[in-house]
């Protein structure tokens, strides 16, 4: 994951209102794996479905992490 760090801008400038789950595990310092069973199982946030693929919002990654 330390690659990443490149690749996604810190929360605070993500202007999208949802993010992919690899991005949103990297907010959260979870692997991809884990955000796909957060989805099935209900846990902290739940994503939204679009043309089948995972998008966690923004406004929930930020409410979790405390940031505003």
């Amino acid at each position: 994951m330390a690659n990443n760090a490149a690749q996604f801008p810190p929360l605070e400038q993500v202007t999208r209102p949802t993010v992919p789950t690899e991005q949103a595990g990297y907010y959260l310092d979870r692997r991809p794996q884990t955000m796909r069973m957060w989805a099935m199982r209900g846990h902290p946030i739940r994503p939204l479905r679009i043309n089948g693929r995972l998008a966690w919002p923004v406004t929930e990654l930020r409410r979790v992490l405390g940031v505003p």
